[in-house]
């Protein structure tokens, strides 16, 4: 296929790893020799014109958003590769958890401890901000109130001040994003303490229009199979051993877990129109 106009990329994910995604467009410039453009997602993508009109080449997405749409419009997305991370609670997969979070100065324990308490989430598309929470409630059979108020700060990264500045008492976060957060501001680990590792799940991949064509997506997946030095110390950087083959099966489990809390999340949404 021949390109004569730069592909445009966005990310849907967490605004603190966007350097890491610009990496690879310019890596994928660099080897493929086409140009890239990438943005920033700034709405739901289930909601995006962009992508519902197959205007989209590239995204760095959530894999429950991803399996949704594909079930809604099906045979437009490829997954290409997702991140494995170096870290040894990776086990060298592409996954990653929700780590439960409080306040360092808070008495919660536990999970358990987390009754009554309010609960602040990203938004309720998130498998980790909110999916996850809402199946492990369901499947401990925790009843509809289990938090006394809940509230949606619209990001992680707003989540964890959240926490950190007693706004809410608990939050849910990717555990990949918490650990840049932590390390772009340290001085934020000694207000915050995980109470519960939810996961793990796999981890959110770059996926591509189909209809680029079979040659130009297989160049793009060997190409991140096989990162050359200047993308491999950026890789270094984020903390990324390798990336991984990944099918769009493998996102499955996530709609499963989401069919297991849609009670919980109609209820969430009934409440929110009553106040």
């Amino acid at each position: 296929m021949n390109i004569d106009k730069s592909l445009q990329i966005i990310s849907y994910l967490a605004p603190n790893w966007l350097e890491f995604y610009q990496a690879i467009a310019v890596y994928l410039n660099r080897v493929l020799e086409i140009e890239f453009q990438i943005q920033q997602g700034e709405c739901d993508p289930l909601e995006d014109p962009l992508l519902l009109q197959n205007k989209l080449d590239l995204a760095f997405i959530c894999g429950l958003p991803l399996i949704r749409y594909s079930q809604i419009v099906p045979n437009q997305l490829k997954t290409l590769v997702a991140p494995v991370m170096q870290s040894s609670r990776y086990n060298n997969y592409p996954v990653y958890y929700a780590d439960v979070i409080v306040n360092a100065n808070s008495n919660i324990q536990k999970f358990t401890d987390l009754a009554g308490k309010t609960f602040c989430y990203n938004d309720l598309g998130s498998n980790s901000g909110y999916n996850l929470v809402c199946h492990r409630l369901t499947q401990e059979k925790y009843p509809e109130n289990f938090f006394s108020k809940t509230l949606q700060s619209g990001s992680h990264q707003c989540s964890i001040r959240w926490v950190v500045e007693g706004l809410a008492d608990c939050a849910a976060i990717d555990s990949v994003v918490l650990e840049q957060e932590l390390k772009d501001a340290p001085e934020l680990s000694q207000h915050l303490r995980v109470v519960e590792v939810l996961g793990p799940s796999p981890m959110p991949p770059l996926v591509v229009a189909q209809r680029l064509g079979i040659s130009l997506i297989e160049q793009m997946q060997l190409a991140l199979l096989q990162p050359d030095a200047q993308l491999q110390r950026v890789m270094q950087q984020f903390g990324v051993k390798r990336f991984a083959a990944v099918k769009l099966e493998d996102y499955q489990i996530l709609n499963q877990i989401y069919s297991v809390g849609a009670a919980r999340r109609r209820h969430r949404a009934v409440v929110s129109l009553s106040t």
